[in-house]
């Protein structure tokens, strides 16, 4: 679904910011793009050769030149400082506290994303790469005490509505990019980083999950799905889950 704007519906908080943002991006670039094209065509008819038999190297002097420019650097310094700098500090510096989120783990892997759930302990359990196989795809070790609670659901995040979500990110091969394009978030995982990124979903639905780097012949493959519901159904989603585990 698209919005007003022809952009994927608004489907966390920080959406509307980034959208507003991008508007203005291109409200001035379709400035430029009229003003240098009327400027263009000036040229073509004000310096024409029957207007101009001789030919003057010296260049056209007057300030608005230098005006329209100083415009356009103000312009988009007023973009970097006023929009785009703040929205980042917000997304890569107020991280919320992780006992007021969700935390998940998501890794990445040619050609599938794996989520991986602390459980009702809320501890994430040990992972080992020599654990690592077709029905355990991110090494868990459910000796663990930690881990024998912990949900692994392939290409399937579901999350409560209305709660900060904290995703770390790591990738087990090459890398990708975890795009929620309803969610305005996309970032890179890469092998042997961490990387955190948060959002609030703010709209109950079903959402996809994309790659949005190329690695690899299955890349267009690669997706998942993302449904944000309530908090009962997303408690009973847990529940769901932690009994299906204990009854193995």
């Amino acid at each position: 679904m698209l919005n007003l704007l022809g952009l994927p519906l608004e489907a966390s908080t920080h959406a509307g910011e980034l959208d507003h943002m991008l508007v203005l991006v291109h409200w001035l670039m379709l400035v430029l793009f009229v003003g240098w094209g009327a400027f263009f065509l000036f040229v073509l008819v004000r310096f024409r050769k029957g207007a101009n038999p001789k030919a003057d190297y010296t260049g056209a002097h007057g300030k608005m030149a230098k005006g329209v420019e100083l415009g356009v650097v103000l312009a988009e310094v007023v973009l970097l400082f006023a929009y785009a700098i703040p929205a980042w500090a917000v997304r890569v510096q107020a991280f919320p506290a992780e006992s007021e989120a969700t935390v998940v783990r998501v890794i990445a892997e040619q050609f599938a994303w794996n989520v991986h759930y602390a459980g009702p302990d809320g501890r994430f359990g040990r992972t080992e790469i020599t654990r690592v196989a077709a029905d355990n795809p991110i090494g868990l070790d459910r000796t663990d005490p930690a881990a024998k609670d912990d949900i692994v659901s392939p290409n399937q995040l579901n999350l409560p509505v209305n709660k900060p979500v904290l995703v770390h990110l790591t990738s087990k091969d090459v890398i990708h990019s975890f795009g929620l394009y309803e969610m305005r978030v996309k970032q890179d995982a890469i092998p042997g980083l961490d990387i955190p990124v948060w959002f609030i979903p703010n709209r109950i639905g079903e959402y996809e999950i994309t790659c949005s780097q190329l690695c690899g012949l299955g890349h267009y493959r690669m997706r998942g799905f993302l449904n944000i519901q309530s908090a009962a159904d997303f408690q009973s989603f847990i529940d769901t889950e932690v009994q299906a585990l204990t009854a193995q």
